[in-house]
């Protein structure tokens, strides 16, 4: 998924069009916040390993608040449009896969 075409900020969605792939708002919501919670946390793993990457040993606090590398790394995440704007983005897009855990009749 591009993220420059994702929004930085919320906009107002017609909820009869978001539920109609699964038929179900409620089920919609569910499945935007489970693939939202995917998204953080590999984005939560990716930016904690590329900070102690430039993370040295010998800091200092005062050193560690002025490291100019962890404050851009910090920065170019802060930009990323959010989690669950990139899950919606997803949806609609028709990227995201899902079933139901159990079927009715099967």
């Amino acid at each position: 998924m591009d993220y420059n075409k994702i929004p930085k900020n919320t906009i107002t969605r017609d909820t009869k069009y978001l539920a109609e792939p699964t038929g179900n708002l409620y089920e919609t919501v569910v499945l935007l916040s489970k693939r939202a919670n995917q998204i953080s946390l590999a984005e939560k793993k990716e930016i904690a390993r590329k900070l102690e990457d430039v993370k040295n040993e010998r800091d200092t606090m005062e050193e560690t608040f002025e490291n100019k590398e962890q404050i851009e790394i910090s920065k170019y995440y802060e930009r990323q449009p959010k989690p669950d704007l990139v899950a919606i983005a997803e949806f609609e897009a028709g990227e995201l896969s899902y079933r139901k855990a159990h079927q009715e009749g099967e």
